[in-house]
């Protein structure tokens, strides 16, 4: 599993120009998920994303969680963050779960974050989606577990 955070002071998709998904500040997740992930790793990262203090407090250190700032979660499904360009000129993407399996993992780990009390919105799996941020400092990690 893997998960671009951005740091955002507001994001929002949209799927032929419907919104499906909107926040003012929060984080961005673009998710991609692997043939090998596990309800177990979506519970890692769920844990990790509610718990990482990405937010700065009154002395401007990041020391504030979601939680702290009453911040939400935009949740976007990213398969091409499995893509591997290291051999030629167009990317493989043989290591992105195929949609029968990563529409599950997607959707439980949604729903794991939304337990964490988080409010989370998102896009729509497998659609062509426009994404639109304003990122915050920026402030953008990689995780992957």
């Amino acid at each position: 599993m893997r998960v671009l955070i951005q740091r955002v002071s507001r994001a929002e998709v949209r799927v032929d120009g419907r919104v499906t998904g909107r926040i003012g500040t929060g984080l961005l997740l673009l998710v991609g998920f692997t043939h090998a992930d596990t309800d177990a790793q979506s519970e890692w990262m769920a844990d990790k994303i509610a718990g990482l203090r990405l937010f700065g407090d009154a002395e401007g250190k990041m020391n504030l969680a979601l939680a702290d700032v009453g911040g939400a979660v935009l949740v976007v499904s990213q398969f091409t963050l499995y893509g591997d360009a290291a051999k030629g000129r167009r990317p493989s993407f043989i290591e992105a779960a195929r949609p029968e399996q990563a529409v599950p993992l997607y959707e439980r780990f949604v729903a794991l974050l939304r337990e964490r009390a988080l409010p989370v919105e998102t896009g729509e799996f497998g659609a062509m989606m426009d994404v639109e941020l304003v990122n915050d400092g920026p402030v953008t990690l990689w995780l992957e577990r």
